[in-house]
């Protein structure tokens, strides 16, 4: 279902019962999945914005299934030829938050109002990001994570986090985890491998890898949070703690 004032160009690709409201715009660069509902005056598949960007550059935004992207939310096309900013599948970008140009987000993410992710972001799947909160360029946040209303990412926030103001780091989403049916056991490991890497003295980088490779944790997800750690090129959000714990480098 396409709205009348809606503009859509030719070269887009709309999956089955997609709805596209007055006034969206679907730009020939989109592949929208199938049931993505876009809100009027939302701009999908807009060129990005990159000082150094040609425009005939063939890039491209894709939106998985089921998302719904409400109004005046922007989502920019990719500065490199050939590749894609990516949003996931079962997704909700609120009124005025924004993806940028090359951003990975995951499925199920939820974007509150005015959130705002700035080119290369890496979101992973089941986070929630608060109304206002912005992540800087090149910032990877992990599954499960919760960003607070009005939080300042500029560092990576590790898998199943709570993180406020300025990459603070002010929990375990234990309540996010026990919705999602993860086990008792599994829980508990993530709760010591969270204490152990953020308060065991030393690089976070350095314990996360040792804790690894000891097999200290058995959990597939206790493993996953500490394989979080190697990746990424930006330090790491810091935890509220006692002075004399880690480096987050």
């Amino acid at each position: 279902m396409i709205h009348p004032t809606a503009i859509v160009e030719p070269g887009a690709t709309l999956g089955a019962d997609c709805e596209i409201m007055a006034y969206a715009v679907v730009t020939r660069h989109v592949v929208l999945g199938d049931r993505v509902v876009v809100h009027p005056f939302a701009v999908v598949g807009g060129d990005p914005q990159y000082l150094k960007f040609d425009r005939a550059s063939e890039t491209q935004v894709r939106i998985g299934a089921g998302t719904v992207i409400r109004e005046h939310v922007t989502i920019n096309r990719s500065i490199q030829p050939g590749k894609s900013t990516v949003v996931g599948a079962g997704c909700f970008l609120m009124a005025a938050s924004h993806v940028a140009h090359d951003c990975e987000v995951a499925d199920n993410v939820v974007l509150a109002n005015a959130a705002l992710l700035a080119g290369h972001v890496v979101v992973g799947a089941n986070t929630f990001l608060g109304g206002g909160a912005a992540s800087h360029q090149f910032c990877r946040s992990g599954e499960s994570v919760m960003v607070a209303g009005h939080a300042s990412i500029t560092r990576d926030v590790p898998h199943f986090t709570m993180v406020a103001e300025r990459d603070d780091v002010i929990g375990f989403n234990v309540v996010g985890l026990k919705r999602r049916g993860f086990s008792r056991v599994a829980i508990a490991e993530l709760k010591a491998a969270f204490q152990d890497v953020y308060f065991t003295p030393g690089n976070i980088r350095d314990v996360a890898a040792q804790r690894l490779a000891a097999g200290t944790f058995e959990t597939a997800e206790a493993k996953r949070f500490l394989e979080f750690f190697a990746g990424g090129k930006r330090s790491f959000a810091r935890a509220r703690r006692a002075s004399g714990s880690n480096d987050e480098s």
